[in-house]
């Protein structure tokens, strides 16, 4: 199969149109990542997502809609999720809702409650209005690696296995949204993205965040939301994250890299001179900069043939929660605390 990858346009998006309407995979950009999107009602075409992704069947996937009116007969819109959705929508927010019979098991993964969200994109929200199909679409690259950030990205997983990536540009911000389960009596976030359990307590009343956001899923354990896989988001290298103040961190780091010959270092901005000679490159210094970057840094370190990635984090709360989510998940849990 060729695979296209043009700019997003009347023309490009017209093609998109017509091959998601046909039960076609179409890769697109969100603000979040770039998705790989099919006709969420279309078993058949759901099923191609999968098999582009080699993706298990028991992980489920984001249905996307570009307005409210669009989840009509698909799930139970309670009160809880109108304010989530004043609030956040469009926007990097994913609520699970109890689905109808309209929505394939296939795309829920045999769950009773479906993921639906409203992304915060120029491209995705024209491609969601001009088909007025619901999408389904998980993020767009082979299962298990870091997730695509740009056309790029995706066109190097998937290249072809699909018809058509529209470029939309670089995403804004980095990593996947926020899923959020509201079947409970207090809304609980199952994989944390920019949304933070602050944020959606300030608008829902109070908000839990699950304990399997940093840790592996135990064997057997169901998968309610994306993201949940143990190895996730995964460089081709074995990765090893430490957290702590720099000096410390770099300390560990460098003891490590200095037994390593084939080793390359992630570090904050402002750590950076500490690493002086050493193969090291920035995460930039905040947490929203290094969700900005980290995918795409996970990728440099493939084509480098590193074979040992040394990586600071930051403490796993508020905003740096979902930095540090996807960094355990590529690492394997793998942390180091100093």
């Amino acid at each position: 199969m060729e695979t296209l990858c043009l700019p997003a346009g009347e023309e490009s998006l017209k093609l998109a149109c017509g091959l998601l309407k046909r039960g076609q995979v179409v890769a697109f950009p969100t603000e979040t990542v770039y998705g790989l999107g099919a006709d969420a009602l279309n078993g058949q075409a759901v099923r191609a997502i999968f098999e582009a992704k080699e993706r298990p069947a028991d992980n489920p996937l984001i249905v996307h809609v570009a307005e409210r009116k669009q989840l009509e007969g698909l799930c139970q819109v309670t009160a809880a999720a109108q304010r989530l959705m004043d609030a956040f929508w469009p926007g990097p927010l994913t609520m699970l809702l109890s689905k109808t019979s309209r929505v394939p098991d296939i795309t829920t993964a045999g769950l009773p409650t479906v993921a639906v969200r409203c992304p915060n994109h120029p491209v995705a929200l024209e491609l969601l209005r001009q088909c007025g199909l619901p999408i389904a679409a998980p993020s767009a690259n082979r299962s298990g690696r870091p997730s695509p950030t740009s056309a790029a990205h995706v066109y190097e997983d998937m290249r072809g296995r699909i018809p058509l990536i529209l470029d939309g540009g670089a995403c804004r911000v980095g990593v996947e949204s926020t899923v959020v389960d509201l079947s409970g009596n207090v809304p609980c976030i199952l994989r944390p993205g920019a949304v933070t359990a602050e944020d959606i307590a300030a608008v829902a009343g109070e908000c839990t965040v699950a304990s399997s956001v940093m840790r592996p899923l135990k064997e057997g354990e169901a998968a309610p939301s994306p993201g949940m896989r143990h190895r996730h988001y995964a460089p081709k290298a074995k990765m090893t994250v430490f957290v702590g103040e720099n000096e410390a961190v770099a300390k560990a780091i460098i003891a490590r890299y200095e037994a390593n010959e084939n080793a390359v270092i992630l570090a904050h901005e402002s750590a950076l001179p500490l690493y002086a000679g050493r193969r090291a490159y920035s995460l930039g210094e905040s947490p929203e900069e290094g969700a900005h970057l980290l995918f795409q840094r996970l990728r440099e370190m493939d084509e480098l043939g590193c074979s040992l990635i040394l990586a600071q984090g930051w403490k796993a709360e508020g905003r740096a929660l979902a930095v540090m989510n996807r960094m355990a998940r590529a690492a394997a849990f793998d942390i180091v605390e100093v």
